[in-house]
């Protein structure tokens, strides 16, 4: 009996074995070689509508968490649907403009723009800046001034509201990095209401990643709508609310809010303040929109099973730097045996990588009929999978595909030895 699959877009063909949207994953591996990641257009796009639907006739922005997967074709998608983009470096800005993403529908966060990351984000006319410190936003007045233009700016501001998720993926509260403490807020959004190279055009928060409970959300919007309500006294007027992102996703059991459920969680608060429900809303999703699109396939090279009561172990061809969730965070993934063998007994297997850590693993104790050279599919990877990876142990990165329409589209390339080299330069030998 097979469990649950945890995604609509995912199908068990008793033929093809494990699917992705109607594609065979196995063909997928068997063309493209493993490690590889496999991403459903269409789930991205259902998400996408989702979400932009829950708001009915609403005035609402989507921006995309750029961070959560930027593949240039992922990208082009989500603008081609009308997305805005949420981005947190000059390379982000830059992907999302290659991708044909409008620079007027892209918010700027992150605690540490570098000067010339302002300069360009100012340049190509950025949609508005989230500005995250005092330090930050004399940073972005001198800029303006000496380019003479004027800076739309919003401040992240940090709620204290714990978030009830992962340490390292919350930021709403006083102990983390982000934001301007909300207690301070007036006072600088009073010098921004003074400079003339800067315009006050919302407010943001953000509270943190992978939320399985709307509440923190409303809690947040409560503060926020005091803040504006201090904010109006001053005279000071705003043309958006920014309410952030980090709708949690299910990747094995979890009980994952829905699109509407987020939505009507944050509306409810702010249909009881006049000022603010004529205001539009904007939102930073990720994970929500492309972690369940995706999944990372990976061959099984050898099994080494305990005959004692120790652990069995799976060795896969993908490791901890082609998706580092697990060993980051210690993140529960739903792993799949693609196409089992019948007269392959199930047993529980540790799946792990070929890097050299004990903390590279994939899985623990997955009960699943594997054999060597299987194929198996970790699941709801198309968030912070490919996004985080790196080479370490001189890997090269995995490929990506995407699938649409029952057609795979390659949408990079795997990376050589040759190419972790090509920025690299041998120390001259002494003889030189």
């Amino acid at each position: 009996m097979h469990p649950e699959l945890p995604y609509p877009f995912l199908q068990r063909d008793p033929a093809r074995g494990l699917c992705l949207s109607g594609v065979a994953l196995a063909e997928i591996a068997a063309e493209y070689g493993t490690p590889v990641y496999a991403y459903s257009a269409a789930a991205i796009r259902d998400a996408y509508v989702a979400l932009t639907t829950a708001f009915g006739d609403r005035p609402h922005r989507l921006c995309y968490a750029v961070k959560a997967n930027g593949n240039l074709s992922i990208l082009a998608l989500l603008a081609r649907l009308g997305a805005g983009f949420d981005i947190v470096s000059g390379g982000e800005l830059a992907r999302v403009l290659a991708a044909g993403g409008d620079p007027a529908k892209v918010v700027f966060s992150g605690v540490g723009k570098r000067a010339d990351e302002i300069r360009a984000a100012l340049e190509v006319g950025i949609g508005c800046l989230n500005v995250e410190s005092a330090a930050e936003l004399d940073r972005v007045a001198q800029i303006a001034a000496a380019m003479g233009v004027i800076a739309p700016v919003s401040l992240r501001v940090n709620p204290d509201v714990d978030a009830k998720t992962h340490p390292y993926i919350s930021t709403g509260l006083k102990d983390n990095k982000f934001g301007i403490p909300i207690g301070q807020a007036a006072g600088l959004y009073r010098q921004i209401q003074r400079h003339p190279h800067l315009a006050a055009v919302g407010i943001d928060c953000h509270i943190g990643s992978q939320l399985l409970d709307v509440s923190p959300f409303a809690a947040a919007a409560e503060r926020v709508l005091a803040l504006l309500d201090e904010l109006t006294l001053l005279g000071i007027e705003l043309h958006h609310l920014d309410l952030g992102g980090g709708l949690g996703i299910r990747y094995t059991t979890e009980q994952a809010p829905t699109a509407a459920a987020w939505v009507d969680a944050l509306l409810t608060v702010i249909d009881r303040h006049p000022l603010a429900r004529r205001l539009p809303i904007w939102l930073e999703p990720g994970r929500f929109l492309v972690g369940p699109a995706g999944v990372l396939l990976s061959r099984v090279e050898y099994l080494k099973p305990h005959p004692d009561d120790g652990k069995s172990f799976a060795i896969v061809d993908a490791a901890m730097n082609d998706l580092m969730r697990p060993a980051l965070y210690g993140s529960v993934m739903a792993i799949e045996a693609v196409q089992p063998a019948a007269d392959t007994v199930a047993q529980d297997w540790e799946i792990v990588g070929p890097v050299c850590e004990t903390g590279d693993f994939l899985g623990k104790g997955r009960h699943l009929p594997l054999a060597a050279g299987d194929i198996v599919a970790v699941l709801g990877a198309g968030a912070y999978g490919f996004s985080m990876a790196s080479n370490y142990n001189t890997r090269g990165r995995p490929a990506e595909v995407l699938v649409e329409n029952g057609a795979v589209r390659p949408i990079r390339a795997r990376e050589s030895v040759e190419d972790l080299f090509q920025h690299e330069r041998p120390f001259p030998s002494p003889n030189a």
